[in-house]
Order: C-alpha cells, then sequence, then structure tokens
C-alpha cells in the first residue's frame, strides 16, 4: 500500500479513537499517557534531521552550482516569488474576511466566554511578541548572522541562522579551486545521501505518529460550542487555503505544464503529514523527497528552494493572520480603513518571514499584526479555540507553496526533468547485443534474418522503461524493448 494512503488511514483512525476516548471519563488521562508520547517521539524524531538535513542539502545544492552568479540568480528567483505568493495570499485573505464578514456570527456571551477560557494562553503569546515590538529595526538583520553555529543549530527556531551558514559556506566552496573543495563537497554529498536514508527510514512510523498526533488533539479540544460560534471563521480560512491550493495548481500547469492530478499525487504525501503536524519545518525532509524523486526537480535547484521555503515562505500563516485580524476587528465592532487594512498586508507579510516553522508560532506574529492595526491584543482568545486545526490546514498551503515554487524555479532554470526515484539504477556499458527471441546465438554474437552480425554500441542502461543510448544521460535517446526480443549483454 502507498505511504499516503497508510497515512490517510492513521488519521482517520486516530480521530475515531480519540472521538472514542472522550466519551470517557478517563479518556482524555488514556490518551494523553499513553498515545500522545508516540506521536512527539514522531515529531522529535523529524525535528532531529532538521537541521543536518538543511547544512547538508544546502552546502550540497550551493557548492554544485559552480558559480556565484548562479547562487544570486537562483536566489533572486526564491525569495521574490515566495514574497508574491505571500502578499496573494494576503490579499486573498482580506477579499473573503470582507466579503464574507464572520466576526458578525460572535455573540457578547461567546466572546466574553472565550476570553475567560484562554486569558492565560493568549498572555503568553502577548509576552513572547511584546519581546519583538520592543527590538529595534534592524534587530532582523542581526539576528540573520549567528555568533555561534553550534548554539544556532542546536534549536529549530533559528533556522535562518542555519541557512545563512549553509550557503555561506556553500559560496566558500565554490572560491576554492576544485581540487581544494573536492574533499569537502563529497564529504558532505555523503552526508546528505545519510540523512536521506534516515528520512526513508522514520517515515516507516509515519502512520502511528499521525495516529496519535490527531487521537490527542481530538481529546485535548474545546467544547463543540465553541467551535460552533467560530464556524464562519473557520470556513473563511479553510477557503481561502483552498483557493490559495487552487492558485499554485494554476501556477504549476502555467509554467511547467503538469497536469494538476499528477501534481496533487506527487506531493500529497507531504500534504498530510504537513496536516498531522503542523510544521512545515519537520515536513521538510518529506517535501524535498517528492519533489525530487515525484515532481521530477533536480537536488540542486530543491536543496536550495525548499529549506529557504521552509523559513520564509509562510502563505499559509500570512493568510490565516490576516483573516484573523479582521476577524476578530468585526467581532470587537471596529470598521478597520483600506490604509489599516493594507497595513495588514504589509506586517503580515513581513512577520510571516520571521515566523519560526514550528506548530503556534503564527500566534505570536499575530500579536504583532494586531498591534499594528491598533485592534485588541484579548481578541486573540476568540480565535485560539480552532486555532490548531486551522493551524494544520495552513501548513498543507505552506509545504504546497514551497513545492510549488521549486518547480517554477526548476524550470526556469532548465532543472525540471522526468520524476525518477532513487531506487533507480544505472549501469554503464560498452555493447549490447539484440537476438531475436526464436534464434540461438553464442554470447556475444547477433544473426539477422539475412546472416549479418548486429552489434549494437550502448554506452548507458537504465533501469526505467526502454534503454537509454547516448554518450549522456542528457542526450540519450529512448530505445523500446519488446517482448518478442532477449537481449544479451556483453561486455567488451
Amino acid at each position: 500500500m502507498a505511504l499516503h494512503w497508510k497515512i490517510l488511514i492513521g488519521m482517520v483512525l486516530g480521530v475515531l479513537f480519540g472521538l472514542l476516548m472522550v466519551n470517557f471519563s478517563w479518556g482524555k488521562e488514556v490518551v494523553q499517557d499513553w498515545i500522545k508520547p508516540f506521536g512527539t517521539i514522531f515529531i522529535n524524531a523529524l525535528k532531529l534531521i532538521a537541521v543536518p538535513l538543511i547544512l547538508g542539502s544546502l552546502i550540497t545544492g550551493v557548492s554544485d552550482l559552480k558559480d556565484i552568479s548562479k547562487l544570486s540568480k537562483m536566489g533572486g528567483k526564491t525569495v521574490i516569488t515566495y514574497l508574491l505568493t505571500t502578499i496573494i495570499a494576503v490579499s486573498i485573505g482580506l477579499f473573503l474576511v470582507n466579503v464574507i464578514v464572520p466576526g458578525e456570527s460572535i455573540t457578547e456571551d461567546t466572546r466574553t466566554e472565550l476570553v475567560s477560557n484562554y486569558s492565560e494562553s493568549t498572555q503568553k503569546y502577548k509576552d513572547e511578541a511584546q519581546n519583538q515590538k520592543e527590538q529595534g529595526p534592524l534587530k532582523a538583520l542581526v539576528d540573520l548572522v549567528p555568533d555561534n553555529i553550534i548554539g544556532a543549530s542546536g534549536e529549530n527556531k533559528n533556522m535562518l541562522q542555519v541557512i545563512f551558514f549553509a550557503i555561506f559556506f556553500g559560496v566558500g566552496l565554490i572560491l576554492l579551486p576544485e581540487e581544494r573543495a573536492k574533499p569537502v563537497k563529497d564529504f558532505f554529498s555523503s552526508f546528505n545521501e545519510v540523512i536521506l536514508k534516515m528520512i526513508d527510514l522514520i517515515m516507516l512510523a509515519a502512520p502511528y505518529g499521525v495516529f496519535a498526533l490527531l487521537a490527542a488533539l481530538i481529546a485535548e479540544s474545546p467544547s463543540a460550542d465553541l467551535f460552533i460560534a467560530l464556524l464562519w471563521y473557520a470556513l473563511t480560512v479553510v477557503l481561502g487555503l483552498t483557493l490559495m491550493i487552487s492558485f499554485y495548481i494554476g501556477l504549476v500547469y502555467a509554467f511547467t505544464g503538469m497536469k494538476p492530478v499528477k501534481f496533487l499525487q506527487g506531493i500529497s504525501p507531504a500534504q498530510l503529514l504537513a496536516f498531522s503536524t503542523s510544521s512545515s519545518a519537520a515536513t521538510l525532509p518529506v517535501t524535498m523527497e517528492r519533489v525530487n524523486e515525484h515532481l521530477g526537480v533536480e537536488e540542486e535547484v530543491s536543496s536550495f528552494v525548499l529549506p529557504i521555503g521552509a523559513t520564509i515562505n509562510m502563505d499559509g500563516t500570512s493568510l490565516y493572520q490576516a483573516v484573523a485580524a479582521v476577524f476578530i476587528a468585526q467581532a470587537f465592532g471596529m470598521d478597520l480603513s483600506l490604509g489599516v487594512q493594507l497595513g495588514i498586508v504589509a506586517t503580515a507579510t513581513l512577520a510571516s518571514i520571521g515566523s519560526a516553522a514550528v506548530p503556534g508560532a503564527g500566534m505570536v506574529m499575530l500579536v504583532i499584526v494586531l498591534a499594528q492595526a491598533g485592534i485588541p491584543e484579548a481578541g486573540l482568545a476568540l480565535i485560539f479555540a480552532v486555532d490548531r486545526p486551522l493551524d494544520m490546514c495552513r501548513t498543507v498551503v505552506i509545504v504546497t507553496g514551497d513545492a510549488t515554487v521549486s518547480m517554477i524555479v526548476a524550470k526556469t532554470e532548465g532543472k525540471l526533468g522526468e520524476p525518477m526515484s532513487r531506487t533507480g539504477t544505472t549501469v554503464t556499458l560498452p555493447k549490447i547485443n539484440f537476438l531475436p527471441a526464436h534464434q540461438d546465438a553464442a554470447p556475444g554474437e547477433s544473426t539477422t534474418e539475412g546472416g549479418e552480425k548486429n552489434d549494437v554500441p550502448l554506452f548507458h542502461f537504465s533501469a526505467f522503461p526502454g534503454f537509454c543510448q547516448g554518450n549522456d544521460n542528457r542526450g540519450c535517446s529512448r530505445i523500446p524493448v519488446f517482448h518478442d526480443v532477449v537481449v544479451d549483454l556483453v561486455i567488451a
């Protein structure tokens, strides 16, 4: 059974198990003590390899460019594309929330109950956001450069610092003479392969980890009454996220010609894992594997674009922040002007860049957006009840956006080909003989109907359908092999 089906089954069983356990007084405690830890272990295992993956893949990807101009060209395309998609996401969110006006469904009684229930939880986010607001305008630039790479690698929240170091290290390798840089490049290339193999092993446990995560989510969720009160808000966010995914599909088709079904099939395991973990950073290893092996993006591009996207591309979070800010304002009876909402676009875009790719990070950034728009920060409690399931949905959008941008950049760089699994092998052979099936011949010898010897030189033999003939993989042509032909491989 395919991996995404196993993950989907795990998700369904997790939800059903959680719904069953909430009917017992002891059910929530059992899920928290005996089921949730396995989900935590699964997430920790993915986070464990996030930093090594970024170091290995980015250093390898940057050094393989062999030219600083290629780096600046690809980097410019990547950042600009990510920023444009983020602006579009925020705009979609603002349009929908102004049309649907979900804040009108919040009654005074519901508002009071939510603020009372979640005042302690919201205070934590408010304190963290206050610390960020008190920092200088160039604090983000200062934080980009680590003073200790070991310390920066010790926490997944400092991914920008890790990315900076990896790119800086890769640039250093490019500037070295080839013979001096080769041993280091070979080391990181092998290091990256080891990490990819670890991903394969971890993903064997994905269905069980997803089961545990969703069972815990259902068991710990607030009462159904609060979800019903916030139904229109949730539907607005989900509709916006759905439109964003449709936009991605359209971009992929316009730039690459890949059909929507093929694109969704290729990225679906990463989407399901993103939905389960609510972390684009934890999903990054799987996203990279799906983009490389199932969407045809060369590793040179994916190893550069995807780690950056996991940090700065927060389209789903930006859309959610725009909807949430206006929704809270509507709930408090505030009428936001066009200028204030344009300010939300700018703030949400910039805030999303610095948002950590971990569950709940969007909450901290949302407080900054609320403060910029003059919206009471206590209104954060209005959406806290449904933040977790919506966080899961917007992470799907983030991962899909990362894959989309990687395909666009790969297409413009001439690095987008046919999907090819790592399990495939290539054998180099000097010569191949084609023998008619009905005819016996000694090894190394073939005979046509006229008795003429027919040796066909072949330089590459691929494990994929047909034989590849030519001087290199890019310039070769496929030779179809039919069932009535026996292929006699001869090493000259």
